[in-house]
């Protein structure tokens, strides 16, 4: 397999693809989008094969590197989501208020960037609650973690984001 071999891989995809698929649409809440970033992930995992180092299942790396691209595109899509599409922000008479577009703008930012700088583990239960509004199970089916362990997981990370000086004054 480490060689590159094809029809070895192909196996590996066959084998594989049904659980990362699942994880994939479990994380974006989307069968499509799912589908998409599993065809993704295994593609990336193909072209990083030099770096596989085989000290843990196939399936547990590509379920890695496929959840990492589905929390990515998740964030991604709430970010575009979020950006306002033209001059929405409006001032008391009714024109609009850029001032209050920047703002919105930079908190939106401060707060990704919060959450970027979590550990792995606290980053992925944080985005996935809030960026993608799972609940608790849906992000221990998703991640193969216990609900408790979840939740510990969340609560860590808030924690943390809330002890962040910077993030105080966006209240």
């Amino acid at each position: 397999m480490l060689a590159g071999d094809p029809d070895a891989y192909r196996a590996l995809v066959e084998r594989e693809s049904r659980s990362v698929i699942g994880l994939c649409t479990a994380i974006l809440g989307n069968a499509e989008d799912g589908q998409d970033v599993a065809q993704d992930a295994f593609v990336q995992a193909y072209r990083s094969l030099p770096g596989y180092r085989g000290d843990g299942t196939f399936g547990a790396w590509i379920g890695r590197i496929a959840k990492r691209m589905a929390i990515s595109r998740a964030v991604e899509r709430q970010r575009r989501l979020e950006e306002p599409a033209g001059p929405e922000l409006r001032a008391s008479d009714g024109r609009t208020n850029p001032e209050g577009q920047i703002v919105r703008l930079e908190h939106s930012e401060q707060i990704r960037k919060a959450v970027d700088s979590l550990p792995a583990d606290q980053r992925d239960v944080v985005a996935m609650r809030f960026y993608q509004d799972m609940s608790i199970e849906k992000i221990a089916v998703a991640t193969g973690t216990p609900a408790g362990t979840v939740k510990s997981r969340l609560h860590r990370g808030l924690a943390r984001l809330r002890d962040q000086g910077d993030l105080r004054s966006l209240s």
